[in-house]
């Protein structure tokens, strides 16, 4: 029994238009923050078919619109609320995003604090030419170019194992 080289397959083209509960599908989808190819499987629709329903009917891109913004008023209104409960992260992210604050980088020390290096060298100095030392130690190792170098007796090596 030979197979058929061709099947008929049942084709019924689709009717595209905007109806109350394709726009409602967008809306939620927008809403979500889904786009693109994604929105439109969200919303029942091929791809093909979204792109086509936003050009022929604009009330496609308004319910797109609206979904996108509610979204936004709902997550602004959240941050804005914990960052007036006190949340500083919270307060921060809105700082930066809405009004372009921008945080320091550089941090201004006064120059009356900050260490003098001539200062603390010419101390030192001062020291080794007045011949104080504050602490004598004997090294643990003592090494001559012609000896080996020996370990003192008082100073060993332990280990735990």
């Amino acid at each position: 029994m030979t197979e058929p080289s061709f099947r008929s397959i049942p084709f019924e083209p689709r009717e595209l238009k905007a109806s109350p509960d394709v726009l409602e599908r967008i809306y939620e989808a927008s809403k979500l923050g889904l786009k693109g190819d994604a929105m439109a499987f969200a919303a029942g629709l091929l791809p093909i078919e979204y792109r086509r329903l936003l050009q022929l009917d604009k009330a496609a891109s308004i319910a797109e619109a609206k979904g996108r913004a509610d979204s936004e008023v709902e997550a602004a209104t959240v941050l804005r609320g914990a960052a007036l409960e006190g949340d500083s992260k919270a307060a921060l992210a809105l700082l930066t995003h809405l009004h372009d604050w921008v945080a320091r980088q550089q941090v201004q020390v006064d120059i009356k604090s900050q260490i003098s290096i001539v200062a603390a060298l010419q101390e030192a100095e001062s020291r080794v030419i007045e011949g104080r030392v504050l602490r004598e130690e004997t090294p643990a190792l003592e090494h001559s170019p012609n000896r080996l170098l020996e370990l003192d007796s008082k100073h060993h090596a332990t280990a735990d194992l």
